[in-house]
């Protein structure tokens, strides 16, 4: 299993301290609100993703767990 980021865009308020966090995965759109690059979580930014889940004032960013596709 690999991780991938999630946006609950209902709970986020656009404070941006997750793009502070973490700006190799999440940018900002014009309003301020998260906008997170598609795909999985790269095993080195592992840790600065838990920490910037961990950060989140209003638990809108989350990790998901992806099943990794097998090689044919």
């Amino acid at each position: 299993m690999s991780k991938q980021l999630a946006i609950d865009r209902i709970r986020c308020d656009g404070r941006g301290m997750c793009a502070e966090l973490l700006p190799e995965l999440i940018s900002l759109d014009d309003w301020g609100y998260p906008v997170i690059a598609s795909g999985r979580v790269p095993d080195q930014l592992s840790a600065q993703a838990e920490r910037a889940v961990r950060s989140c004032p209003v638990l809108a960013l989350a990790l998901r767990s992806v099943p990794v596709p097998e090689d044919p």
